[in-house]
């Protein structure tokens, strides 16, 4: 009798092992509830790219930037300055003309005695207005213009590399709650298994047919998986957290992540490592900043040069006045020439200059060297996704040779040729496997995110 309930017992046991093994092995799709978002990763970096924050500042960077260089259009076209004071003289002040100051004509001198001339103490205003164009100075300002289209374009270079970086943050989120979330069901297949172990041992202990000291085993396992399972949920809610402040909205947003084809079958594409370097940089938007800094240093040097050139400006000129004395003219007019000079600087503009082209050369020097930290960074994230593919092939083997040991301890168990704790063993190692091919999956989706940053592309 004590051997068919020892039987019987053995086969349940057989059972849910088998049952948990191929439940942990393959797990079943994620049960979402009734109006909870399904967030693909497509849309996640979407939506990241237009609610992110750090990248809404760096659009209004650029935009800035389009703003500056239409305010330095602006310089080519005339300038327009006026200049109004209003006053009322608080003394009086007299002014003498001698007798013949303005000469003497045959009616007799002008004035004819010596003339006397009292200020008025009423308020008085004077408005002075003056257009200016220049000329000589257009050269240099084009070239400022110039350099500030420079800028803009640094600017949005910036915005891609924000870009960049905010899409492999937000795969590298999207990624970690994958793998938090089948840790999560795989945690729970172990529950489900301990509970039910758990409960039929707990029977047989009582009609004496397994030892308590193995319900005392199988109960600090569940208790374990349980404690799993509690670290697993709080780190998924975090992970949670953290990919809802990337997408720039409330970070209390629920949904759930959906692994698409890619992600499931997680098959890395072949890439041929010399093109890879042409295409990032080709498209890496550090080198086209690097670039434009170049660009920018020698701007900056040819403005410097044009400071040796005299500022000429065509000036239209006219000032009026309102009660002053009738002794003034009420409007003057006048259209001339400004010429501005410094003739002689103490070779300040040379030194200036040639501080300016060293300012080149160290552009030239910083280009290079970013160009050549990016060929290190693609072949470096190259070798990492090659490690990672073949981590991640190991440790499918490794959780397949697992799963058959399982099959293999729970038939010998059956026949009574291992005992209980040796399938509990062979579960923890199972267990074990499934985790380190889920962290070896997060590691190539991890890999396979930063290669594709680093050769450039948006997505």
């Amino acid at each position: 009798m004590l051997g068919l309930i020892r039987y019987k017992f053995t086969l349940l046991v057989a059972a849910i092992l088998l049952a948990a093994g191929s439940t942990t092995f393959a797990q079943e799709p994620l049960l979402v509830p009734p109006g909870v978002e399904i967030l693909t990763l497509d849309k996640a970096i979407d939506q990241a790219l237009v609610n992110n924050r750090s990248a809404q500042n760096a659009r209004l960077e650029t935009e800035k930037n389009n703003e500056r260089t239409a305010a330095a259009r602006t310089h080519l076209l005339p300038g327009f300055q006026m200049n109004a004071g209003v006053s009322k003289p608080l003394t009086t002040f007299d002014t003498t003309f001698e007798k013949g100051v303005f000469g003497t004509f045959p009616t007799g001198p002008v004035p004819n005695e010596d003339t006397v001339i009292t200020s008025s103490t009423k308020p008085t205003a004077a408005i002075v207005g003056q257009l200016v164009q220049p000329l000589s100075q257009l050269h240099r300002i084009k070239l400022q213009i110039k350099q500030q289209e420079a800028a803009t374009e640094i600017s949005r270079a910036q915005l891609s590399a924000t870009e960049q970086a905010l899409v492999n943050e937000v795969k590298r989120a999207y990624y970690a709650i994958l793998q938090s979330q089948g840790a999560a069901q795989a945690a729970e297949a172990n529950i489900k298994l301990y509970r039910e172990l758990d409960r039929v041992t707990g029977e047989y202990v009582v009609q004496q047919v397994a030892l308590k000291t193995e319900l005392m085993d199988v109960q600090t396992r569940l208790a374990k998986a349980e404690y799993e399972l509690l670290t697993i949920d709080d780190q998924l809610i975090s992970q949670k957290e953290q990919l809802n402040h990337l997408l720039g909205r409330d970070i209390r947003t629920e949904f759930a992540v959906s692994s698409g084809e890619e992600t499931a079958l997680a098959v890395m594409r072949e890439t041929d490592l010399v093109a890879a370097r042409e295409r990032a940089l080709a498209n890496r938007p550090e080198i086209r900043e690097a670039k434009l800094k170049v660009e920018q240093a020698k701007l900056d040097k040819r403005i410097k040069k044009s400071e040796f050139i005299p500022d000429v400006s065509l000036t239209v000129n006219y000032a009026t006045t309102f009660s002053y004395s009738n002794f003034l003219p009420r409007s003057l007019s006048g259209v001339g020439v400004q010429v501005d000079w410094e003739v002689f600087d103490w070779g300040r503009k040379k030194h200036e200059v040639a501080e300016r082209e060293k300012s080149v050369s160290e552009a030239n020097n910083s280009l290079a060297d970013v160009e050549s930290q990016i060929v290190m960074e693609v072949n470096t994230r190259f070798r990492q996704m090659q490690e990672s593919r073949q981590l991640l092939k190991v440790a499918k083997l490794s959780q397949t040779q697992a799963r058959a040991n399982v099959q293999l301890v729970t038939y010998k168990y059956r026949l009574d040729a291992v005992l209980l704790k040796d399938v509990l063993q062979a579960q923890t190692v199972l267990a074990n496997s499934d985790y380190d091919y889920q962290k070896a999956l997060l590691a190539f989706w991890t890999a396979k995110a930063d290669f594709e940053k680093a050769i450039g592309e948006d997505k």
